[in-house]
């Protein structure tokens, strides 16, 4: 079966390249139960993970499928069955020397995060790591963001997680791969679509023409270029450390703070979670800036893509997600001492642009039992990439995750980790997930451009103390 991705998918798969792999990370810290006696299933290990997995692939189909592009770039890649498709190529098994700490997982996950997938198989990895300290144990997962959309095509996170610790069952799978196609069906189907689809026809015509006209077309690119840096001038992002060739090496660290403390600061000051998150960044990026030497005036702002619209308060003060993820670009006001007011900032800054956001449907993604927060990371960050690169400085993405104890096959999960990828020319990426009672920060940043990455997340701390401090004055 062939099914050709869409614009935004195909968009995707091509903004790869080897210094900005686009895939969605999430780590999974897991505290793995005593060795099993007469009942019981004993630690996560691979072999359990990996059956685990294969019996839940039928509810992400896609995870078996791989991109081939059509010959002469005729036409948007297509998906195709990996005829060839091996678990245990995707499922990977990785050690630190015991007691491994938390220091030592972050150095990993930051090195697995930096290399991008093989596109010559399906767009996904999975790596069990053990040694960890305690008992514990952990899942990192990447996925390619061209393969999750939020309502036909999931996460794989969504399948693995389950309300108790007995695993649910799920149907037997039958799957077969379908023969895959060879180069010269891809090209007949392609120009068949092509005939019914003038306007796409049109668009790959003047892709071609702009290859042939290459060498001609030089000057018109220096124009175009010129055009541009006036046109940043004007309305692009203020000029921040953020923003920056990036490097092929990564580092990745990590925050968490406790719910309570949002829900405390939301109530003193009549505003959302998002804003109360919101002005707890704007604080550390505030702090990180000043421990730069960085000279701040009051008006000062940097400015984010925020994909984060996606908490809805419930009558009794529960998150629950929304049914859309929603995209706007905000000043944060880093130059402004006083937490109370840069929180009033963007309180009134997220109200005027409720009625201007772009939204991307969730429908499927909300309605499924055990509600993992990754598809909903991967859907922002497919929302942030439509707005031009040098109109912001940094991308923070939230998204809710459930508020009571899941479990990946029998273990656990103690803390979760959106691992959100650098989009081209950006140093920093945030992404929050609430989960159990805690709010967890993962900060995925350029190794080079971001080696104080440290102190950016001890200021996260001495924001949330700063805004803490302030409701009981």
């Amino acid at each position: 079966m062939i099914t050709r991705l869409t614009p935004q998918d195909a968009s995707f798969y091509r903004l790869e390249s080897s210094s900005n792999p686009m895939h969605i990370g999430s780590l999974a810290i897991l505290r793995n139960p005593a060795p099993a006696g007469n009942s019981g299933h004993g630690p996560l290990d691979y072999d359990r993970l990996v059956s685990l997995v294969e019996a839940r692939l039928p509810l992400v189909p896609r995870y078996r499928h791989k991109v081939r592009e059509i010959p002469f770039a005729l036409g948007r890649p297509v998906w195709v069955d990996d005829a060839h498709f091996d678990i245990t190529y995707h499922i990977r098994r990785s050690a630190l020397p015991e007691p491994g700490n938390d220091g030592q997982l972050l150095d990993l996950v930051a090195r697995l995060a930096s290399r991008p997938l093989d596109s010559s198989r399906p767009l996904w990895e999975m790596y069990l790591v053990e040694g960890l300290s305690e008992g514990r144990c952990a899942i990192f997962t990447k996925t390619h963001s061209a393969l999750v959309d939020g309502d036909s095509a999931l996460e794989i996170g969504h399948v693995i997680l389950d309300t108790s610790a007995a695993p649910r069952e799920v149907a037997d799978d039958a799957w077969r791969a379908h023969r895959e196609p060879a180069d010269v069906e891809l090209l007949v189907s392609a120009l068949l679509h092509l005939a019914t689809q003038p306007r796409e026809a049109l668009e790959v015509a003047r892709h071609h023409s702009a290859e042939a006209f290459a060498l001609i077309d030089a000057t018109g690119k220096a124009v175009k270029k010129m055009v541009s840096m006036v046109r940043a001038a004007a309305i692009g992002a203020p000029d921040s450390p953020l923003n920056t060739r990036t490097s092929r090496n990564r580092r990745f660290e990590v925050v968490r703070t406790d719910l309570e403390d949002y829900r405390k600061i939301r109530k003193r000051f009549d505003c959302s979670i998002n804003d109360v998150i919101l002005a707890v960044v704007t604080g550390a990026l505030r702090n990180w800036l000043l421990s730069r030497g960085a000279i701040l005036t009051e008006s000062d702002a940097l400015r984010a893509v925020v994909p984060m619209s996606v908490y809805a308060d419930g009558p009794h003060g529960e998150l629950k997600p929304a049914s859309e993820v929603h995209s706007l670009v905000l000043d944060l006001p880093v130059g402004e001492p006083n937490p109370v007011i840069r929180l009033s900032h963007i309180k009134h800054a997220t109200e005027a642009h409720s009625r201007h956001q772009r939204g991307v449907r969730a429908r499927t993604l909300v309605h499924m039992a055990g509600f993992a927060p990754a598809s909903l990371h991967a859907m922002s960050v497919r929302s942030a990439s439509t707005f031009p690169e040098h109109t912001f400085n940094l991308v923070i993405t939230n998204a809710p995750g459930p508020q009571q104890p899941m479990y990946i096959g029998g273990a656990r999960m103690l803390e979760m980790y959106p691992v959100s990828p650098l989009l081209r020319n950006q140093a920093l990426s945030f992404g929050l997930t609430s989960y159990d009672g805690r709010v967890f920060y993962g900060l995925n940043a350029d190794r080079d451009a971001m080696a104080d990455i440290a102190v950016l997340t001890a200021s996260v701390h001495e924001s949330m103390e700063e805004m803490l401090g302030a409701c009981v004055q």
